[in-house]
Parts: structure tokens; C-alpha cells; sequence
């Protein structure tokens, strides 16, 4: 169960931010009638570019009541200026009657507003909207209505405007929903899709990941219990009921709902699906994709490497050092490159993971570079000769928690940071940056848009990434016998080397007069080559 803070560390921190601004209640008045995050989904909605939007919640923060609001003005409005049906869909009547209420108080005040200015929602003849409105069905003076249907793909056919499935996670068949729903999109339509989540394998859970992935543009948004007490809800719900707001009681409160949920709060409040079973890459998927002849050197110095002197220091480096120049030697010039380095020190490897782009986009293996029990410097060095060897680098993720951090420093000085137009990222590892980068690496092998080197110590790595807590990461575990265990470390590695791939980054480089004269030379053409004359 996710409980990231206490009820006391809750208070505190709610506290701390109606402090800091001293005054801006009493300033603003009564609250605005939506909720910070209701708003901004509606304002995504409003957005012309915004066709299909998947909205992943907590439950019971209100987003039903602000999507009645948006469905009261697009159906109130007349054609010329966006007016359409609006249609809502979910899996028991009793919220689509809950939803059509809803609606129903939006339109009678939306109908106060046009009356002051002598227009009208509903038919002249019935200005309160009495009886255009009815338990399943509002009608509008537009021509235009708002349905509630069935969650039965068959009862989208024929219509067209906006398609609204809320708790689309719960529905009986929302592939074929979808399916019906998409095809309003060709007239100008737009499709909603909101819910709770009902496990990993569940397709609402499947359209997210590939939404994070960069399979699909679909517009996103993610509301969770935390962000929605931030946004104001216990607020809300205080004025609603006449109590007053202490930081203190919403604490209360938000222990109380959480412990409500017990082992569910996770998946209840928290957007997090049901853990799924099983790696989160499948053995044979990852075989299929172990189809790339690139060096792996694995570099190992003895227990006592610092005790010794200088001269034999040097001596253990240069076979490692001459093998790394050599595999730098060996790739192609003509592909851009990006490099992953996960830092390890005692225990657990660090891994260089450097992967070519080739003309179709796709990622290759190009150097996997495995270092155990080596010095920081020693470390330094190695990465540094592959960041300036490296053909037409776009970018380098480096894990930047802990001593990796050091690395990473010196590396920025030299390559300078991404925040500066450089090419170090450093990376601070956290949940959400495993939520939202861990999908785009599952879809390149999903679509054969990865090339790796065969070896079972990086099948095992990568078998060893789990869904925990609904995010794919490297569990507390390690594989291995003795002092050769391993920890994910290349898994890790090459998600810091994918994510570095998808920089839009673009190298200008240049060639020498000297070299074109050397490269004519080779080729037996005419070594008197002037700038300009000749194209390469």
C-alpha cells in the first residue's frame, strides 16, 4: 500500500503551504466553483488540439462533476461555435443518473447566466429546463443533447459529437468501446476516457503505457489522491458540509480514507494498477532481440588494485583500456550514439551502455563496457574515453544518485550538462522517472525497434526488472553466486542509454582539408583538393 508520508508530515506539510501565502483566502473570496484540477481537464478539453484524452484518477474526487459542466456547454452551445451531442458511458446506471443530475444543475445555471442577457439554453417555452430534462436525456435549445448510453459498443453507432467513458477500467468490453468511440474522430469529434485503475493487464492500463510510451498521442493527465487534496478537495468537501479547514483534519481525513482502502489504496487513490505477475520483459522477447555482434568487455581489478604501485596500476589498465579504444575504433561513424552509465562501486557492477541510432531509428548495441571493483578515477577514465570517441554523440544519461553523482559532476565540467545545451544528463532516480521512461524502452522491444548483443548475464538483468507498485523497476534483488552477483545493473544501464537516445539533439561536425587530401590520396584521385570544390 502507498502511504508516502504520515498523518503528522501531512499536516505539516499543508500547513506550510496555506502559510506562505498569507491573506489569499480572504483576497480570493468564495472559491471558484471547479477545483484546480477539474479545471484542468476542462481546459485541456477546450484545447482544439486535445481529440482523445485518457484521464487516470483517484477515486471520488469529484472529475464527474466538472465533466458535466464541460458536457452542459458543449451541447448548449450552437453548432457554429463547437456545439455537438455529448454522450457518457459507464458500467452502472446509477453513475450515469448521478452524471445527468449533474449536468442538469450545470445547465440551469448556465441558463440564469443566458437569460441575463436574453438568451436562452433550453426552448423559450421552458426556460428552467424543466421538461427537457430527464433521467437519461437533456435536450438543449442548441438541437444538440446530452445522452447517457449504455456501456454496449453498439449503442455509439450512428451517432456522432463527444463520447465521454468514465470508469472505462470497469466497463464490459472497452477494446470494442473504443473501437465504436474513435470513430467520431473523423467528424470533428472528441472521445473521453476516464477511470480508476483495475490491474496491469486491463486494456485502460495497456492504453496508458502506450500513451507513455509514445505509441499513441493521445493526450494524458494523472490525478491522484495526494494531487487532489493539494489541488483543494478536502477543502471542498469542508465548505460543502460547513466545517472548517484545519491542516490538521484533512491529515485526519486522509489517513482515515486511506486506511479505508487498506491493501485496494494503491489502485483506489493512488493510480496504481494492481501489481502484475511474472518479469516485466519476457525471456523469449528479449532472446528475439539479441541479434547484434558488439563487443562486451567485462573488467575486473583484484581486492588490493590500490595497494599497489603506480607502475602496476597501469599494468592491470592497459589490456582494459586497449580493448575499449579498439571496440571505439570498430563503430560506425555514420550512426549518432548514446551512452548509458550506471555507477556501482562495491557490491554491484557499473555499466557503460552505449547504443548506435541507425537510419531507421533504430537502437543498437555498440559497446557494453562492465567494470567490478574499480576506483573512481579509474572509472572517470574509461567513461571519458568513450564520451570523446563516441561518432556523433546526441546525448549520456548518468545515474546520479549517490557516489554517482561524481562521475557525473567531472563529466558535465568536460561535456558540459543537458540544462546547458551539453551532453551529460545526470539522473536522480525516482518513481516517476521510472513511470514515464520504462515504457518507451518495453515498446522498442515490443517493436523490434532494439538490436542487442547476445549474453545471458544481460538476459538475466533485464528478466530481473519487476512491476512494483505498478512502475517496471530493478526490485531489491540480485542474481548471482558469491562476489559475482548483479543487481539489474545492465537493465539499468541501457534505459539510461534509451533514454538518452530520444534526445533531440543535432551535431554539427566538420573534416579537415588535410584529411580530404589524405582520404583522395587513398582513393588515388587528385590530391589537390581547395575547400569548396568538392562535396563529401
Amino acid at each position: 500500500m502507498t502511504a508516502p508520508i504520515t498523518e503528522a508530515e501531512w499536516a505539516e506539510a499543508r500547513r506550510t503551504a496555506t502559510e506562505v501565502l498569507p491573506g489569499v483566502v480572504d483576497k480570493l473570496g468564495l472559491p471558484k466553483a471547479l477545483i484546480k484540477y477539474q479545471a484542468q481537464v476542462l481546459e485541456l478539453l477546450e484545447s482544439t488540439a486535445c481529440r482523445v484524452l485518457f484521464v487516470e484518477k483517484s477515486r471520488r474526487i469529484g472529475l464527474t462533476f466538472g465533466f458535466a459542466s464541460y458536457a452542459a456547454l458543449r451541447a448548449g452551445r450552437a453548432k457554429s461555435a463547437g456545439g455537438m451531442d455529448v454522450m457518457y458511458i459507464s458500467y452502472s446506471q446509477e453513475m450515469t443518473r448521478e452524471f445527468i443530475d449533474a449536468c442538469a444543475m450545470w445547465a440551469r445555471a448556465f441558463s440564469n447566466a443566458a437569460l441575463a442577457v436574453d438568451e436562452f439554453l433550453f426552448d423559450d417555452s421552458d426556460k428552467d429546463g424543466e421538461r427537457s430534462i430527464n433521467a437519461f436525456r437533456i435536450r438543449f435549445a442548441s438541437g444538440f443533447e446530452i445522452l447517457a448510453l449504455s456501456s454496449a459498443p453498439r449503442t455509439l453507432r450512428g451517432k456522432q459529437g463527444v463520447v465521454m467513458i468514465d470508469e472505462a477500467a470497469f466497463v464490459d468490453s472497452l477494446p470494442e468501446l473504443l473501437k465504436a468511440a474513435l470513430a467520431f474522430l473523423m467528424w470533428g469529434g472528441q472521445v473521453v476516457v476516464c477511470s480508476t485503475h483495475n490491474g496491469t493487464e486491463n486494456e485502460f492500463n495497456k492504453q496508458i503505457q502506450d500513451i507513455l510510451a509514445g505509441r499513441s498521442k493521445y493526450s494524458h493527465i494523472r490525478i491522484d489522491f495526494d494531487q487532489a487534496l493539494k489541488d483543494g478537495l478536502y477543502e471542498r468537501i469542508c465548505l460543502v458540509n460547513g466545517r472548517e479547514w484545519t491542516p490538521e483534519g484533512e491529515a485526519q481525513w486522509r489517513q482515515e480514507i486511506i486506511d479505508f482502502y487498506g491493501e485496494g489504496a494503491d489502485e483506489e487513490l493512488f493510480c496504481i494498477p494492481t501489481m502484475g505477475s511474472g518479469a516485466w520483459l519476457s525471456a523469449p522477447l528479449i532472446e528475439a532481440r539479441m541479434t547484434e555482434d558488439a563487443p562486451v568487455i567485462r573488467m575486473e581489478l583484484p581486492l588490493d588494485y590500490l595497494q599497489k604501485s603506480r607502475l602496476e596500476r597501469s599494468l592491470l589498465m592497459l589490456p582494459f583500456a586497449t580493448a575499449v579504444k579498439k571496440a571505439i575504433e570498430g563503430l560506425d561513424r555514420e550512426r549518432r550514439h548514446a551512452l548509458g552509465f550506471d555507477f556501482a562501486r562495491v557490491a554491484d557492477l557499473s555499466v557503460v551502455k552505449l547504443l548506435s541510432i541507425d537510419r531507421l531509428l533504430k537502437r543498437r548495441s555498440a559497446l557494453t563496457l562492465e567494470m567490478r571493483n574499480v576506483p573512481g578515477d579509474e572509472q572517470k577514465q574509461l567513461v571519458e574515453m568513450i564520451l570523446r570517441g563516441a561518432p556523433r554523440l546526441v546525448g549520456a544519461a548518468f545515474d546520479a544518485t549517490g557516489m554517482g553523482w561524481t562521475v557525473a559532476e567531472d563529466m558535465g565540467r568536460i561535456f558540459g550538462f543537458r540544462e546547458n545545451n551539453g551532453l551529460i544528463d545526470p539522473i536522480k532516480f525516482s518513481v516517476d522517472w521510472y513511470r514515464f521512461n520504462m515504457p518507451p524502452l518495453k515498446a522498442a522491444f515490443e517493436d523490434d525497434a532494439i538490436a542487442l548483443t547476445r549474453d545471458d548475464d544481460h538476459l538475466t538483468d533485464l528478466r530481473l526488472v519487476k512491476v512494483i507498485a505498478g512502475v517496471p523497476r530493478v526490485p531489491d534483488l540480485r542474481s548471482g553466486a558469491g562476489n559475482k552477483k548483479r543487481h539489474g545493473d545492465y537493465a539499468v544501464a541501457l534505459a539510461l542509454a534509451h533514454f538518452a537516445s530520444r534526445h533531440q539533439w543535432g551535431e554539427f561536425d566538420y573534416m579537415s582539408i588535410q584529411d580530404l587530401q589524405k582520404i583522395a590520396a587513398e582513393a588515388g584521385e587528385d590530391d589537390d583538393i581547395q575547400f569548396g570544390r568538392r562535396h563529401w
